[in-house]
This record gives structure tokens, sequence and C-alpha cells, in this order.
């Protein structure tokens, strides 16, 4: 095969030519932008992966037509080969054959005499997508120029260099490619090929994350995405803020969240005394005596079953004394900290929002686009061990000024996917969900609610059609059950909840007057739950302090951040938006784990 940089010098427009590749992309041939106008007679090379295929095989030509005495009409008998004067006495003999053979097997042996035209070699119709769009480029290749068992299989990789002309099946299509060279071809193992089987699954297809992205549905949803990328730094940037990476490593807890992945070269080292008794964790013994206790708490308000309490009591107590034990020998046995890489405890980040404060407190407003990691062990189609996420931190801003940053930004997202993927929208939408581009442009349109936390409350202790799974009161921690009926079913539509009690939201979110509340929200989409959680930050040093205390985190790990309230404090918020959420969003899908490129979940890492 020949190389395509020394055998297609000047064949292709250079309009249209990758920078790099010396090829066309499909999309620039089926979707032009010069106006709608198809290129046609132009001479390209296009590469990509087939789709589909047929074959269609010629009928072979009939025979010249001949006069009364059998003789073919066109050239004279000296111009022509034997073969092509047998054939134009093709009638002749027939009649011969006729009239002196009586029978079948007679008619069979003179015809057999005769030689017949061979068949025309059959030609194959590729159906080839470079991943540039959603539509294909039909490829017309004659067998001539190769096997027809080496193209046709799914899968295939072919490099070709041809004319684009008017189509020669009738069909929807307006333009193909005439193959004249063939310039490369990856064959493909039919047997062991995952794609060769039609419409695989989705959940299917995740365990084949390396191939995956060659289907319609994930390329459109890996397009999409790269959109929303885009998208997130045009909004940032042209409203005046600064992109800041955050460390991927920290020894903050920013959440005050025990959830996290520890990063340390000692793990062959440890003692395994020091991770549990007998197989049981410290983590595990703490949950259930936090569950002994809440039993505990039932059975005094209920006053019925002192032997139960009584024997709860004991049960308690026996726990707390083996929580001591495992916590004294933790110390007493614990890693030298300066054997390892670093010298603390380190962890997986769980969110760059602090660090943000840092430099929002520096530079104004600033942002941060990056992955995020929770050790959580879910198997909920929202949730992952590897998510993406935006950050923003905004300096002299409050409560209202991050519920409308966020709110402007969410619409900004959903404008733009409708305008800038109307082909990879309509497939979804044709796909998957059939209402995805109407919901989007309502999005667009009108405003999000905004209720308090109290007021969602009161609204959801009305709802008598419908018994929660978690009893609701005030003071408790809207469940991802109560999100989704409040906007699925009571505001039919993006809702923004604010004003949450200090329990149910992180330690550095502002306290309000009331001393119950902080500012804090959170907006909530219909089948989605929540997208973005957000507040504005308590910048009172003595605040932060006793917030610290409450919940018994480890001081000495926010000197830093306290740092911030000590010199040169400002009011300031931020936010957070789950980027592969949004993706399901404007996409339709219902499980996380197929909008990311490479999921990473409980029980499974990727590739």
């Amino acid at each position: 095969m020949d190389s395509p940089q020394e055998n297609s010098q000047n064949t292709t427009p250079t309009t249209l030519t990758s920078k790099y590749s010396n090829r066309v992309l499909i999309k620039n041939i089926v979707e032009p932008t010069d106006g709608g106008n198809i290129l046609l007679e132009e001479r390209v090379i296009i590469g990509g992966w087939v789709k589909s295929s047929k074959e269609v095989k010629k009928e072979p030509l009939p025979p010249p037509p001949t006069d009364d005495h059998g003789a073919a009409y066109g050239p004279k008998e000296n111009d022509v080969s034997c073969v092509e004067i047998l054939q134009s006495r093709i009638p002749f003999f027939r009649t011969i054959i006729r009239v002196l053979a009586g029978t079948a097997s007679g008619r069979e042996k003179f015809e057999s005499i005769i030689p017949k035209p061979p068949p025309p070699p059959p030609t194959l119709f590729l159906q080839v997508s470079d991943g540039s769009c959603v539509a294909t480029l039909q490829v017309v290749v004659e067998s001539t120029l190769a096997s027809p068992c080496i193209l046709q299989p799914t899968g295939t990789c072919i490099w070709v260099e041809g004319t684009l002309k008017e189509p020669s099946m009738v069909g929807k299509r307006a333009v193909e490619l005439r193959a004249e060279k063939i310039l490369h071809v990856g064959k493909v193992d039919e047997d062991k090929y995952p794609l060769s089987r039609k419409r695989l699954p989705l959940d299917t297809l995740r365990d084949f994350a390396h191939f995956r992205p060659r289907t319609t549905t994930v390329a459109s949803v890996m397009r999409i995405r790269n959109a929303l990328t885009f998208a997130s730094h045009t909004f940032f940037q042209n409203n005046g803020f600064l992109y800041v990476q955050v460390p991927v490593i920290t020894s903050t807890d920013s959440e005050g969240c025990s959830e996290k992945f520890q990063v340390t070269k000692l793990i062959d080292k440890a003692d395994p005394n020091t991770a549990s008794v007998e197989g049981v964790s410290l983590d595990v013994i703490k949950s259930a005596i936090k569950e002994k206790s809440n039993l505990i708490e039932e059975l005094k308000r209920s006053d019925s079953n002192k032997e139960a309490l009584f024997a709860a009591e004991q049960d308690i107590r026996k726990t707390n004394e083996l929580a001591s034990q495992l916590e004294a020998r933790q110390k007493s046995k614990k890693l030298n900290t300066f054997e390892d890489f670093f010298s603390c405890q380190a962890y997986l980040t769980v969110s760059g929002r602090l660090h943000l404060e840092s430099y929002a407190c520096a530079l104004g407003n600033v942002y941060s686009f990056g992955p995020r990691f929770r050790a959580e062990k879910s198997q909920s189609p929202k949730c992952v061990a590897e998510m993406w996420m935006v950050e923003v931190e905004m300096a002299f801003s409050q409560l209202e000024d991050a519920m409308n940053c966020a709110e402007d930004y969410f619409k900004f997202l959903c404008k733009w996917v409708v305008e800038n993927c109307p082909q990879d929208m309509e497939f979804v939408s044709k796909r998957i969900d059939k209402s995805i581009i109407a919901r989007l442009q309502s999005i667009i349109s009108t405003s999000s609610e905004k209720v308090t936390y109290t007021e969602a409350v009161r609204v959801l202790e009305k709802v008598t059609e419908k018994a929660f799974e978690i009893k609701l009161e005030w003071g408790v921690a809207l469940t991802a059950e109560h999100l989704s009926y409040l906007a699925d079913e009571i505001y039919k539509g993006p809702v923004i909840i604010y004003d949450y009690p200090k329990a149910a939201k992180p330690f550095y979110a502002r306290l309000n007057d009331d001393g119950k509340t902080v500012a804090a929200f959170d907006m909530v989409l219909p089948k989605v739950g929540r997208l973005i959680t957000g507040n504005q930050n308590e910048e009172r040093v003595d605040m932060l302090t006793t917030r610290i205390k409450e919940l018994g985190l480890a001081g000495e790990q926010y000197e830093w951040y306290m740092d911030l309230r000590r010199h040169g404090s400002v009011k300031h918020s931020g936010f957070s938006l789950g980027f592969d959420l949004m993706l399901l969003y404007t996409t339709g899908l219902t499980d996380v784990r197929d909008v990311i490129p490479f999921p990473t979940s409980f029980g499974k890492a990727n590739n």
C-alpha cells in the first residue's frame, strides 16, 4: 500500500485537510459549514472505522443483439476475439440445440460447451465513521482494490483516497466516496471483537471501555462532554475568573468526610493490628457504636422493654472498650511517618474549594476543574470513586451572589450544548430521551425555583401519597429521595434550596444569625438530583474555630486555613458542580459510568 503523504500531494482541498494527518474529517464532508454546499468531484483522503458494510454483486452483461441470421451488430468479425464471436452466436447455437436435442440431458450437454462470460467483481458499500460526527460516510470500493473479506467486518480501519460523487444508490445520502486507492487496512478478528454484535447494552459496553467510544452513543456523549468542558472554561474566562489548579493529594480533610483514599508507600510494612482487631476495622466499630446509640435512644423513648435497654447498654459499653483498645494500639504501633513518602498522612482530595479560597483571597474570582475522589462503598448510579468537579470561589461575595452565578453557569451550559451540538443532541433525543432538547430549551428561558430548607420540609411534610424511607423532620439532611421528589413531582424543574441546618453542611459554611442554619444551598434537578452545592464561607475566625471543635476535627490541619481569617479576612462564597452529573442531565442517561471515559467505581477499577 502506498504512503498517503507520498502519493496524494495536492489532491485534497487545503481548507478542509487536517493539519496533522493529511485527511479530511467526515464531519466536513457530510456537515459542511460553507452554507450547506456538499462537496462533489473533490479528490480527498479519509480515514475511519467500518460501522457496517454491504456487498453488491453485479449481474453479468447480456449478450449483444443479433440480426435475423444470428450475426451480432457492431464491430466486424476480424476486429473481435474468438470468444466474442462465440458469444454472438449463442442464439444460433440455442436454436440448433432445441431442434437436435429432444431431451434435457442433451440440451445440458450442448449448452455446457458454450462459454459463459465471467461474473463482474462485486462492489462494497461501507459505512465509515471517524468519530468527528454522528453521521457516517458511504465509501464505495470495487473488490479489485481490496478483498471483500478484509474490508467488510465491523471495526475494520480503513484509510482511503478517492473522489466525492453523488450517491450511486437512491437514499438519504447526499454524497459518497468512490475509493481509488486503499492506503491502509487495519483488520479485526470477528470472533473476538466485541462490537461485531449489534447494539450491545450500555452496561455490557462498560466491560470494554477501550472499544466503546466506537459506538455511536458513547461517541456522541463524549463530543457533548467535550463541548461542555469548553463551555465551562468559556463562561468563567468571559466573566473574569482565573483558572487555578488545586492539588490532587492533600493532608487537609476539606469536607470533614472519613471516606477518603489514603496515599502511602508503607502499606506493606503496616502492622495489621493497627488497622483492625480480629478482622474488624475501627471504622466498622465506630459505625456499630453509632447504631447501638440510636437503638438505646429509641428504647429510652419507648420506656417499655427495660431488659432490652439493659442488654443494649452493656453491649455498647463493651463495644466502646474495644474501640478504645484499637485506638490505643494504633497510637502505640503507628507507622513511622518519616519512612513514608510524605511526612504526614495524605489523601486523594475530596474537594479543592479550601485551596481555592487562598487564591480567591488574593486574586478575586477563581475556578478549578478536575477529578475528585471519594472512597464510599456505593453502587449508586449517580456516584463513583472518581468524578470531575467544577469548583468556584469568589471574593467579596455572599450567598445570593453564589446562587446567581451557579444558576447563570448552569443555564449557559444548557444553551451551549443545544446551539453547538445539534446533531449529537438530535441523536440522543431519538435514542435516549425524546424530551431532552425541549427540557434544555425550557431551562434557558426560565428561572429556577428558590426555597429555604424550612419551606422544603414543610412542603414534604404535606405529602400523603408517598411514604419516604427516612422520616422527615427539621434538622435532618434531605436525602436523595426527598430531593428527587421536590424536583420531579412538586416543582417539576430545577429548584434551589438554601439556608440548611448547620449539621447538614460542611464546617466552613457561614453561620446565619439564627444560630441554627448556615448560608448554604443546593441546586436540584429532575432525574439527576443534587447537581450544584455551594455556600457563603465563614470568614469569622472565632465562629470557624467553634465549628471545628464541635465536629471534633483535627485543628492543626486547618491552621493555614485559619490564617486566611486572621490576616486580611474577606466575605467570600463559592460552589461545586458535578460535571459528570451535568452530562447525565444533558444526555438523558441514568448511570454516571456511561458518561465517564474510564469510570472507576466500588469493586471495579478502570483500564
